[in-house]
């Protein structure tokens, strides 16, 4: 149905267009700078100047990059049932360059962190009062970036009304210098959201989705004994005229009882919007939505877990490798970790203007959004199995060298090497992300498009957790991850994790082959089935 005239004017009302979008653009490169220059030096951060044990650091900067992705999907649903995108995403910049300004104060303040590790001796730990102005920054700092991740995702996509357009948009020294340029990002990023609050189109909230989703569940309990006669409420407001029903669909039958019309009831629909006992059928139908597309979102968490776990053995192990590129430079650990963003950017990049359409020229279909993701599943495995191989052969320099009895001994064998997996893992995200942030838009109830481009943030977030559980898991039942990792097996949990994601890409095939799109039109030439 197309929509009214008043729509038509709330939509357009001469905002938004790409001036705005490219204004998100900027301030979403400038929170990404930011953000990156603590969230990717988090491990080393915390071992050379927290004095925290490798395995740990590992194990918190997985937790914390489960906040930083959990976040966005509660400052979504705030977006869409009571703030808006524009006030949540300001309010969390601020946050954020509060967390970065703590940062900046740890790395220039000595008497906010421990000293430094003496040569063969016990380190200092950090006091109490250190230990909480880290938690606290640490905080503060995911709360920002959380806070405005996707929103500002979802906001540049509100921007344009044309969805290739929308899709595009989607693919589009020392620490204290480190901390400094990335206070200055966030600064930068800050200074240009503001200018364009007054061109920006701002789309009003809908109301709680999470209460709207609990009001079906309730009605279709107590309705269970209402006799089915083909009369239905709907809904009546100008968002739903957009994509109404005549009767409810019949897949997931029995949750339609929610939106039956009990006889010798005539509410208002005021009165609808807060009955547990009634609800409309466009809220059976988004609740529908949101349960076919489920499956496939868990199958994604997987893809998460085994990019929290390279990240965190990537900056692990390259501290015990040669890391020399000429006799006078040897690359920081935690860059190799930018590898990953690189070639996940590129990729992105590669993928809207020269894979997709290069696919739909040869075959004559479309490429469709879940074979994207398979893509990254693929390469994720691939990735995995290649990490394990080169940790293999770092142990057995190890071994060969007699070098098994000293303490973190640097190996010999280039660090270089690194890069291959993380190479692998940046066109597995290149091909996954943009895909997954996009079918989450299309398929998700429009009532809900916040919410639906934060929902990657949300298995993201539960990916890092298990992968933080994963190592404890391996660590407390074997002798694979020691604090030292040259006296362990890292190279049998990468095996070990390699069987658990091929179990994973198994499910996402089930799930891919099963799924049918709401908007098939928009994403394959076929039938509503998904071609894998």
């Amino acid at each position: 149905m197309e929509p009214n005239e008043d729509t038509k004017q709330h939509i357009n009302n001469g905002k938004g267009g790409w001036l705005s979008s490219f204004l998100v653009l900027g301030t979403s490169m400038g929170l990404g700078i930011a953000s990156g220059a603590w969230v990717c030096n988090l491990i080393v951060f915390l071992i050379s100047v927290f004095n925290v044990k490798s395995i740990v650091a590992a194990q918190i900067s997985n937790i914390i990059s489960g906040f930083v992705s959990l976040f966005p999907f509660v400052s979504a649903v705030l977006a869409d049932s009571a703030f808006g995108a524009f006030s949540v995403t300001f309010v969390s910049s601020i946050v954020s360059l509060l967390g970065v300004l703590m940062f900046t104060l740890i790395v220039t303040i000595k008497s906010l962190r421990p000293p430094p590790c003496p040569l063969n001796s016990t380190c200092v730990p950090p006091t109490t009062f250190q230990n909480s102005f880290l938690y606290i920054t640490l905080i503060l700092a995911s709360l920002g970036v959380g806070g405005s991740r996707f929103l500002l995702g979802t906001m540049g996509a509100n921007q344009l009304d044309n969805p290739k357009h929308q899709a595009r948009f989607f693919n589009c020294v020392s620490w204290a210098l480190s901390f400094f340029i990335a206070l200055a990002a966030n600064l930068i990023a800050v200074a240009l959201f503001l200018p364009g609050s007054r061109i920006y189109r701002k789309c009003p909230p809908q109301g709680s989705p999470v209460t709207s989703i609990a009001r079906v569940f309730v009605a279709t309990f107590r309705n269970k004994n209402v006799v089915e006669d083909d009369c239905y409420l709907h809904d009546n407001n100008e968002h739903s005229k957009l994509s109404s029903y005549e009767k409810p669909s019949k897949s997931l039958g029995c949750l339609n009882r929610a939106a039956l019309i009990k006889q010798g009831e005539n509410e208002t629909r005021d009165t609808i919007k807060k009955s547990w006992s009634q609800c409309t059928v466009e809220e059976v139908e988004d609740l529908k939505k949101l349960i076919k597309i489920m499956p496939l979102w868990s199958s994604s968490i997987f893809l998460s877990v085994a990019v929290g776990i390279i990240m965190s053995f990537t900056v692990l192990m390259a501290l015990v490798m040669d890391r020399s590129v000429t006799s006078h430079y040897k690359v920081p650990p935690a860059t190799f970790v930018v590898v990953t963003f690189v070639l996940t950017a590129i990729t992105s990049s590669l993928l809207d203007r020269y894979i997709l359409p290069m696919h739909k020229k040869l075959t004559g279909r479309h490429l469709s959004f879940l074979t994207c993701i398979g893509v990254g599943h693929g390469c994720n495995i691939l990735a995995v199995i290649t990490f394990a191989l080169i940790e293999r052969r770092r142990l057995k320099l190890i071994e060969v060298n007699h070098l098994t009895d000293q303490q973190n001994v640097v190996a010999p064998l280039s660090a270089l090497w690194l890069i291959i997996p993380l190479v692998i893992t940046g066109i597995g995200e290149g091909f996954s992300f943009s895909p997954e942030v996009a079918l989450y838009y299309q398929e998700f109830p429009k009532s809900l498009r916040s919410t639906s481009t934060s929902m990657i943030s949300l298995h993201i977030a539960a990916g890092f957790y298990i992968s933080s559980a994963f190592i404890n898991l391996v660590g407390r039942t074997t002798s694979w991850l020691p604090n030292d990792i040259n006296h362990g097996r890292v190279d049998k949990a990468c095996w070990l994790l390699a069987i658990v994601i091929t179990v994973n890409f198994a499910y996402f095939l089930v799930c891919a082959k099963l799924y049918k799109y709401n908007n098939p039109d928009s994403t394959s030439d076929d039938s509503k089935t998904v071609p894998i």
